[in-house]
């Protein structure tokens, strides 16, 4: 398979399309549908999951209900596979915490036209100083 030409219009597309159903409480089980049932990995702070089911038991334990994102970058390329890998950087605001800084990392696989998630890293941008 070729690389795709339109990755860059393909990974923020993803990316906003992601963050709507991610960011709403009641449209985030909906993510499901992005992921494989057995293909897909997850590595969520370090947790390493496989597949869409662990993977929506991990989004469906987080208890924070309010959201508010901003997203600095988003750096996409095209996989020899015609899929894409993207990398988000940005900040988020959960509930009444502190903003804190994060980097997402996806890559989306091609299936029958369209796309699924076979890998997503999220990590939020924390580092230990002494």
């Amino acid at each position: 398979m070729a690389l795709n030409p339109q990755y860059e219009a393909i990974g923020k597309g993803f990316v906003s399309q992601y963050y709507a159903l991610f960011d709403d409480p009641i449209q985030r089980p909906n993510l499901h549908s992005m992921y494989n049932v057995e293909t897909s990995f997850m590595t969520f702070e370090g947790s390493q999951l496989q597949g869409s089911a662990k993977i929506m038991e991990k989004i469906s334990s987080l208890t924070f209900q309010k959201i508010t994102r901003v997203i600095t970058a988003v750096d996409s390329q095209p996989t020899f596979d015609g899929g894409v890998l993207i990398t988000v950087l940005g900040r988020l605001k959960t509930d009444d915490d502190i903003p804190q800084s994060y980097v997402q990392t996806f890559v989306l696989k091609p299936i029958e036209g369209s796309y699924y998630v076979q890998h997503d890293i999220f990590r939020l941008v924390l580092h230990d100083s002494l």
